[in-house]
């Protein structure tokens, strides 16, 4: 359901309510970060399941705060075609909001991000106890050797393997450059590829304070089958399902 009274409109400032709703937004996310991050260390010592269930509740407890304070929800179509028990997901990356839902669409999960992440504050110390495959970017081929060989490990774990093959979150409307690294780790294990597509970027924007309301498209692609085929054709194929419906589900276009 849209809220039509709240809609933002670009290039006008935003109307007193969508900054008192982003703010409350704000706050909670951040005192929730700062709640949860010193908590999940005390998980350490426990087995996976119970370190990944407990940080969980976080992006489940923001997920729910976000509709409630800032009107904004989302669509999910084609969940039905993931009949596989786990495997690798590559999906569209436009703002934080999918780091989120993600979690809670695909457990339990593994997560294949930059190296430096995990010096953040809070935010690092939860990542490291959730088993992320960190990469060193400027690494190159040892990158992707190291995705190979966690991603193994992961996935015969029974983890989803979530990745943002553009490597960085990209404005709406903006297609980057699909990195081979996951098609190379579907390629070498022969698990299924899961293609989303998402315009979250239009509602959340990167680097942006304001949430605006509505409902985001998200769309689940039938699994990719990988065994015995190289990584630029499943790679291929990934990229052209995910930026065709992007097409589709695109409402702000580049200027």
């Amino acid at each position: 359901m849209l809220f039509i009274d709240d809609t933002f409109m670009p290039n006008q400032p935003p109307k007193p309510a969508l900054l008192v709703r982003s703010a409350a937004f704000w706050l909670v996310f951040l005192l929730s970060t700062l709640i949860f991050a010193p908590l999940a260390l005390l998980t350490f010592p426990f087995p996976f399941k119970v370190r990944h269930g407990f940080i969980s509740l976080w992006s489940r407890l923001n997920l729910w705060w976000l509709e409630k304070s800032c009107k904004l929800s989302y669509n999910l179509q084609g969940m039905d075609n993931v009949k596989v028990p786990n495997g690798i997901v590559f999906s569209k990356h436009q703002s934080t909001w999918e780091t989120l839902f993600l979690q809670q669409l695909f457990k339990p999960e593994t997560w294949v991000l930059k190296k430096e992440l995990l010096k953040v504050p809070f935010f690092g110390w939860g990542a490291r106890l959730v088993e992320p495959i960190a990469l060193d970017r400027g690494a190159g081929r040892r990158a992707i050797d190291q995705l190979i060989e966690q991603g193994r490990d992961r996935l015969e774990k029974g983890r989803w393997v979530i990745i943002f093959p553009e490597g960085t979150r990209m404005p709406p409307g903006i297609h980057g450059r699909y990195k081979i690294g996951g098609a190379a780790l579907a390629e070498a294990t022969g698990y299924p590829v899961i293609p989303i597509a998402h315009n979250a970027g239009e509602y959340w924007p990167r680097r942006g304070f304001i949430k605006k309301p509505g409902v985001i498209q998200v769309r689940v692609g039938k699994p990719i089958e990988t065994r015995g085929r190289k990584a630029q054709d499943i790679l291929k194929e990934a990229e052209d399902w995910i930026e065709s419906q992007m097409k589709e589900i695109t409402t702000l276009k580049k200027a």
